[in-house]
């Protein structure tokens, strides 16, 4: 390798620098351009910072001689073509940089020179009185970034003004031009010379000049910017690129694989990055996949726990696609498990199908789904069970039928029920490892949809309707209540959305995202007979219970209700008609939720009002995801508060609660 110093000015100086297609897109964010902005403001007059190292592969004429817009400067002015191998972050940067102090000048001339002079130095250059331009830094035309780069960075037109794609690397790039616009506004004219100067000339790159018997894809491998590491999503695309120029096939093959590689990756940073509000995390996506392809065949026929491979030992499946499965090795493998073309070739028409599905599960609303089939997918997304997601996606991508699906996704929103109701550490047989197993075997066409139905079904039968595991739940409830049920959320909100639909109303009180911000912040849930009820309203009520008795009636279910916003602290401990509301008190129940709104029909709160509330929304339960208390009474028994009954004298009759 040859090694010099150079300035961004020496940089740009008869060279074309293109990102190659097995790199990944910008990705720095806030943190990275804090501290490039700094270094650039704190280096002295008469002093240079030394950026990095910038790699650059040369590129054969078999390659560029398919860039139709920059042959003419290759071949006319003798630019030399270069790929930026490693220091593409920094360099997007600087170019960023300079384009965003073009913009602030306006007209005015830096350092003697003219506005379009740097901009032919290092934006671009152009013959035909401007009508061809070739860009001098860029990415290969079919990366999503290119257009984008050129369009909403640079501000040129183009003939494919509609082929502008968002995706979570052009979010940075505009995030970056954006953060800089805001750096410039407030500088005066010669703080923006100065910094132009210290950017061109004073920011110093080592430069490594790859030869031709260095791998490159292998040297990428081993590279990273500063502060800002690859992902595993980025390193896997490198790698199968990589197996496609050695594995054995003739080039027409070898060739088409590659492109696909190509399309897969396009496809798959268009749909993490397509929905700015809600980004999705690369490797997430790589794990859910990883789970749907390989199945029970990565754990040596033992069933996998999905918990424990997400957050335990979240390396393995890294290891395993990067160490073992996709290696120089397995092309030369005499085993099962040797990799050819073809097998490289589903396995990335997998990952371009399944991240397509992915997108669609995160975020179903305003998805090309059906309607019914998007909001059964938003209930499962509120449960927070992620288990079942490789599952749902490889079910989206088998099957078509649409009343098959919604079947499917009820039963299996049902069945998260059922584990958030008796939790993780009961005698039942049904554990996570389950959705895995189903998700492989249904991508393997070893199991259909409608046995997974009727599997799913028969599982939830077993934990919701045996009167055993129902027993160990209300012992667990009775020790500690239900204010800390990890599905006590999602229950209120399925419970006020029932209550919106029978106002024959369209707006929701509260939308979930309030709701589920953070689940340590209980400000959303209020105890109706508070916590720490001092008052003589309160204490009068309730002064026949003992301490244990009245913890149970504070924290049992049916003494929690969902607020549409925050109460102040001192609203908790209000005489329950105060807390209901009047025109003095518009915080009340009566201008909150429909739940709490729905409380404005009594005149007091006893522990008889808890108990009718806390048997009708086991009521509700029972009807909505099918959990068989077997009757009135044995909801009392779950619910531990058979002693309200002894001391109001009250009985049950025709399955209601009546006085002796």
């Amino acid at each position: 390798m040859k090694t010099e110093l150079y300035s961004i000015s020496k940089i740009f100086t008869e060279r074309l620098l293109r990102i190659p297609d097995y790199q990944r897109g910008y990705a720095w964010t806030n943190k990275q351009l804090k501290d490039f902005w700094n270094d650039i403001l704190q280096i002295e007059k008469g002093h240079n910072h030394y950026v990095g190292v910038l790699t650059l592969e040369d590129v054969h004429e078999e390659k560029f001689s398919q860039w139709e817009d920059d042959l003419w400067i290759i071949k006319s002015k003798s630019y030399e073509p270069f790929f930026v191998v490693d220091g593409q972050q920094r360099l997007t940067t600087t170019v960023i940089l300079i384009q965003c102090i073009l913009e602030s000048i306006d007209l005015q001339e830096l350092n003697y020179t003219k506005p379009d002079e740097i901009r032919k130095k290092f934006i671009f250059e152009s013959k035909d009185e401007g009508i061809s331009r070739s860009y001098l830094f860029g990415y290969e035309s079919d990366n999503p970034s290119y257009e984008f780069l050129k369009q909403r960075i640079f501000c040129e037109e183009s003939d494919n003004q509609a082929d502008v794609q968002e995706t979570i690397y052009t979010n940075n790039l505009i995030n970056a031009k954006e953060y800089f616009t805001e750096q410039l506004k407030d500088m005066d004219f010669d703080d923006v010379e100065s910094l132009y100067k210290k950017v061109t000339q004073h920011l110093l790159f080592n430069i490594y000049s790859m030869s031709n018997e260095i791998d490159v894809h292998v040297s990428f491998e081993t590279m990273n910017n500063r502060g800002k590491p690859l992902s595993h999503l980025e390193l896997l695309k490198n790698r199968l690129i990589y197996l496609s120029t050695k594995v054995n096939g003739d080039d027409h093959e070898k060739s088409k694989l590659r492109n696909a590689i190509n399309k897969c990756w396009k496809t798959i940073y268009h749909q993490l990055g397509r929905n700015k509000d809600n980004p999705l995390d690369d490797d997430i996506f790589l794990f859910n996949h990883f789970i749907l392809f390989f199945g029970n065949s990565i754990n040596n026929g033992e069933s996998l726990n999905y918990r424990r491979f997400r957050r335990g030992y979240g390396s393995y499946y890294q290891d395993y696609l990067l160490e073992k499965k996709f290696t120089i090795k397995s092309l030369y493998s005499k085993d099962d498990d040797k990799l050819t073309v073809p097998e490289l070739y589903r396995y990335v028409r997998s990952l371009k199908s399944s991240v397509e599905k992915w997108y669609e599960i995160s975020n179903p609303v305003g998805s090309s789904l059906q309607p019914e089939i998007s909001m059964w997918l938003e209930k499962i997304n509120r449960t927070g069970i992620e288990e079942c997601l490789p599952l749902i996606m490889v079910s989206l991508q088998k099957n078509k039928d649409v009343v098959l699906t919604v079947k499917f996704l009820k039963s299996l929103e049902k069945l998260l029920f059922a584990l958030f109701l008796v939790g993780r550490n009961y005698n039942i047989s049904f554990n996570s490892s389950r959705f895995i197993e189903w998700a492989s075997d249904l991508s393997n066409d070893e199991l259909t949809l409608e046995k997974i139905i009727s599997a799913i079904d028969s599982a939830r039968i077993e934990m919701a309707n045996d009167a055993q595991v129902l027993s160990q739940v209300s012992a667990a409830f009775k020790e500690a209540g239900f204010y800390r049920w990890r599905g006590l959320r999602y229950f209120m909100y399925e419970y006020e959305q029932s209550l919106k639909e029978k106002s024959k109303t369209y707006t929701d009180k509260f939308d979930w995202k309030y709701f589920s911000d953070d689940e340590r912040d209980h400000k959303t849930i209020e105890h109706i007979y508070p916590q720490n009820a001092r008052k003589a309203c309160w204490t009068s009520k309730y002064k026949s219970y003992n301490s244990k008795e009245r913890s149970i009636l504070r924290h049992t279910i049916g003494n929690l209700v969902p607020l549409s916003h925050s109460k102040n602290s001192s609203f908790q401990n209000k005489p329950f008609l105060e807390k209901v509301g009047n025109e003095n008190n518009t915080i009340g129940f009566k201008y909150g939720s429909f739940s709490e709104i729905e409380l404005t029909t009594h005149q007091q709160w006893t522990a008889v009002e808890i108990l009718e509330r806390s048997i009708k929304l086991l009521k509700f339960m029972e009807k909505r995801w099918k959990v068989d208390f077997g009757g009135v009474e044995n909801m009392i028994s779950f619910l531990n508060l058979e002693f309200v009954l002894k001391k109001e004298g009250l009985k049950i009759h025709n399955k209601a609660i009546k006085r002796n």
